[in-house]
């Protein structure tokens, strides 16, 4: 059986954590910045677990992650 292909968007997007879980950066960072509050830029600034309803999903896009 051939070797199955990472999908190299989703990599760069997406990180697996040593416990299994994914992590993700939060959107709402590149454009119409001056409106919106610091505090919410400063919450944004973290990593967030992606949806579990979407994990299983992004493991068969990240099959050697």
């Amino acid at each position: 059986m051939p070797k199955l292909k990472t999908h190299k968007g989703t990599a760069r997007r997406i990180r697996i954590t040593a416990g299994g879980k994914l992590r993700r950066f939060q959107s709402g960072r590149r454009h119409l910045l001056r409106r919106k509050p610091a505090r919410k830029m400063r919450r944004l600034r973290r990593q967030t677990e992606a949806p579990r309803s979407l994990a299983k999903k992004l493991r068969q896009l990240l099959p050697y992650g």
